[in-house]
């Protein structure tokens, strides 16, 4: 949702030119030691509050009312991944965040007035029900935050907050903590060794791409970051919000 909008491949250009699980799902790997061990084998290292105050920053981010200096801390190597109808991995590394996200800002003014953000004691760590409003409406997104034992974000991952795009299959579970949930961060190998650092080429993420076809679509996205963005945002057509949003 991030990187799309009327105008935004304009406000790109230079950078683009220069750039040049649920049960019917996969499973996930159970939570392993090493390098390319599972976010779910980290347990919060900071204080509940870190972790709410960080999703708090992070849409602060894309609110044109906030405090401009207000960001969050993020990994190098942060991730984020924004599932369908939205444009998938919207987000790649520390640097490319910080340089476009004010720019998508700047394309689509927005402020996110309407803000939930939550801890929890298994990754990932903080989970926010929000409200983007636009100047044609409001936009509900589901979204959660991974972090590292330094308390970086890691992964972002959202949904449109409408029925059928959420990840949980029990419309109970508000907070995604039953066993029936689509989430792809959980199923990232490197997520959870203590900096939260991913290796892409690795042998364990290339033995777990070639076991899940959404783990292997992330990794294809993240070696070719603009290529498969502007392939998605192209596809998205003029209708992308509303269907994003529920306008």
């Amino acid at each position: 949702m991030r990187a799309q909008g009327p105008g935004l491949v304009l406000l790109l250009s230079p950078l683009l030119a220069s750039a040049c699980g649920d049960s019917a799902g996969p499973k996930a790997a159970p939570p392993d030691a090493g390098p390319g061990a599972r976010s779910t084998a980290l347990s919060p290292q900071q204080p509940p509050e870190h972790y709410v105050e960080q999703g708090l920053k992070y849409f602060d981010t894309f609110d044109t009312s906030a405090d401009r200096a207000s960001v969050p801390a993020y990994s190098v190597q942060v991730e984020r991944w924004e599932w369908p109808p939205w444009l998938k991995l919207t987000g790649h590394t520390r640097e490319l965040i910080l340089a476009t996200d004010p720019v998508a800002l700047r394309a689509d003014p927005s402020t996110v007035p309407v803000r939930d953000c939550r801890a929890f004691r298994v990754q990932p760590f903080a989970r926010c029900y929000v409200s983007f409003q636009y100047e044609k409406g409001p936009c509900p997104i589901y979204e959660e935050f991974t972090f590292n034992d330094q308390g970086e974000i890691t992964f972002i991952e959202a949904w449109s907050n409408q029925p059928s795009s959420l990840p949980m299959m029990d419309p109970a579970d508000r907070w995604a903590e039953g066993p029936r949930v689509h989430r792809l961060s959980t199923r990232i190998p490197g997520l959870g060794n203590a900096t939260g650092l991913i290796d892409l080429d690795a042998a364990w993420m290339q033995e777990a791409a070639a076991a899940d076809p959404e783990v292997a679509d992330f990794v294809m996205r993240a070696h070719n970051f603009w290529g498969y963005w502007f392939d998605e945002y192209q596809a998205a057509g003029a209708t992308l919000y509303a269907r994003g949003c529920g306008w």
